[in-house]
Parts: C-alpha cells; sequence; structure tokens
C-alpha cells in the first residue's frame, strides 16, 4: 500500500469531473428505506446549491436500485495483487473483457480465522481503515471517485448492486484493475432481511453470478441491502452462497442524506479510527465532493486507506 499522496488540487479536479458526470440518477442509501426521491433534485454539482455549509448538494434525482451475489469458503486472507479477470457479458457489448479476452479469476471471499461472521471494522491496533462504498449510480460519477483515490494512494472496496452491473459491466473491471475489493450488495437492493429465506438467497446468489460471469469470482465481500446489520439466518444464507463474512461497517458516514460535502467529511472524521469501516455511496455529489478532504484528513492523522481484505489480513 503506497503511502497517501499529499495534499494536491483535488477539489478542483474532482469537481470538474463531478461537474460533467452529475447528471444522472444517484444510488440509494444502504440503510435507508427503498428510494422515494433520495436526494435532493436541483442543478449539477458544478452548478449546485449552497447548502449553508460552503458546499454543493446533488441536483439529479437518485436513481432506482437493484439486487446481489456470493464465492467460496475457507483459504488464507491474501492482498490482491494481480488484476482481475475480463469475462464476456452476456449481452456482448460494454462487457469489460480486454481483447485477449478471459485472464485469471479475480480474488474470492476469504474466511478470517477469529474473526466474526458479521465484520464491523478492523484491527484496533493498526492505523488502517476501510472505506466501503455502494456500488450504483452514474458511471461516470464512480470512474471520477475511483480516479480520485487512486490519486491520493487510496484502495477501497466496491460493494456493487448486481442490476447496476448488468447496466453498467465494465464498471467491474475498472474497480479490480484499480486495485480495489469488489463485492456483493445483492441485486435488485431491497430490504434483504425482510425476504423469506428463498427470495433473500436469489437476491445473494444472482448477483453473486453476475459477478463470477464479469470476473470469475463471486466477489470478495457481501454486504446486506438497506440494513447495517443482519441476523444470523442471513448470515448462515450468506455463508450458504460462498461467503464467509457479512461485511457491515462502524462509520456511517451519511451521504446519501445529502448533507453537503463538509458535513460528510466532518462525520467521517470525527468518529473514524484505526480499524474503522466507513459506509460510502458512489451515486451522491457530496461524496464525490467529500473525498478530497477526507483524504486528506487519514493523510494527517496518519491513517492509510486500504481494502477491506488488506485491512483485515494480518
Amino acid at each position: 500500500m503506497s503511502p497517501i499522496a499529499p495534499p494536491t488540487d483535488r477539489r478542483t479536479l474532482l469537481r470538474a469531473g463531478a461537474g460533467t458526470a452529475l447528471t444522472a440518477a444517484l444510488g440509494t442509501a444502504c440503510g435507508s428505506p427503498p428510494p422515494s426521491t433520495a436526494v435532493r433534485s436541483g442543478a449539477a454539482a458544478s452548478a449546485g446549491q449552497s447548502d449553508g455549509t460552503g458546499t454543493t448538494t446533488p441536483t439529479a434525482p437518485a436513481t432506482p436500485t437493484g439486487p446481489d451475489g456470493m464465492t467460496g469458503t475457507g483459504g488464507t486472507p491474501t492482498t490482491r495483487t494481480t488484476p482481475a479477470p475480463t469475462a464476456t457479458h452476456p449481452g456482448g457489448k460494454d462487457s469489460g473483457a480486454g481483447a485477449s479476452g478471459r485472464s485469471a479469476p479475480a480474488p474470492a471471499p476469504h474466511r478470517f480465522p477469529g474473526r466474526p461472521a458479521q465484520i464491523e471494522h478492523g484491527p484496533r491496533d493498526r492505523p488502517a481503515v476501510a472505506l466501503t462504498f455502494h456500488g450504483q449510480g452514474d458511471p461516470a460519477i464512480a470512474t471520477t471517485l475511483l480516479t480520485e483515490a487512486e490519486r491520493a494512494g487510496a484502495r477501497v472496496t466496491v460493494l456493487a448492486v448486481g442490476s447496476w452491473l448488468d447496466e453498467h459491466p465494465a464498471m467491474a473491471r475498472r474497480i479490480l484493475d484499480g486495485g480495489h475489493d469488489l463485492g456483493n450488495h445483492t441485486q435488485r437492493h431491497l430490504t434483504i432481511s425482510d425476504m423469506p429465506d428463498a427470495e433473500a438467497l436469489r437476491e445473494i446468489t444472482a448477483c453473486a453470478q453476475r459477478l463470477r460471469r464479469l470476473t470469475g469470482s463471486i466477489g470478495t465481500w457481501f454486504r446486506p441491502s438497506r440494513t447495517q446489520h443482519v441476523t444470523p439466518r442471513l448470515q448462515r444464507l450468506a455463508h450458504r452462497a460462498g461467503y464467509p463474512h457479512v461485511l457491515s461497517y462502524d462509520v456511517d458516514s451519511l451521504d446519501f442524506t445529502s448533507p453537503g460535502a463538509t458535513a460528510v467529511t466532518r462525520k467521517v472524521a470525527g468518529e473514524i479510527r484505526n480499524g474503522s469501516v466507513v459506509s460510502l455511496h458512489f451515486g451522491y455529489a457530496d461524496t464525490v465532493a467529500a473525498l478530497p478532504a477526507l483524504l486528506d484528513d487519514l493523510h494527517r492523522r496518519g491513517l492509510r486507506a486500504v481494502t477491506t481484505t488488506e485491512l483485515l489480513t494480518p
């Protein structure tokens, strides 16, 4: 993991990218009720509205969310060093596959001995944290965010919604090629806790199948949709689908409420500490605008932003 780069003029770069991108629908919050309008409507971030904190707020309505997926068990935790494979999308276009076709499978889920079935945070004795993102929304916004993280030497964890991968299959490869973790956030992003067993399992396995088709793996992590924690029943279903652990979090950025970039940064900076797993979202302008300041804050405090797999690997 390379050190986080010193602050540069990231906000200018980021906002320039976001300004062209923030016209599409925005993702839905992982722990929020089903979307109605999800975020305030209005102008794009580049021409955004003041939220009273001196930051801009998103203007496009949120995009509808979709469902989830899974993989093997056991094995020793390892840190990814090789790119994921590029499998051909059934539609035959925008598959994310390279000219040479398929490559080695992407990393599969790992079992972390001594860790609970539901993981909320990593070790508290090491200066590392995991920034995790709900994978949905305008792919241009997602790409801008990933590029900004990579410029700062940060690696993140993306929990992709299956229906989003159906619409934007190339994003699976983009995420993995950036050195990030890619996981499963259900197929349709519905309230999985309310589903009977058979339906909940389908939500998990459907996304897993898409991930496998695109990358050769069901993804490294599973996170339930619209809830921070799950019951032992859902933990068992996730395990049955191939995920030894369910990934929760201990810091909620609340970025899906569109409070303004300053508020997002303040919320995370005020709660984050060694080992934290932070919940963030791809589809929100405030998240994109907040990332440079957040990464700067982590850098000043000596906290490295790493993938969840790296966070938990001894």
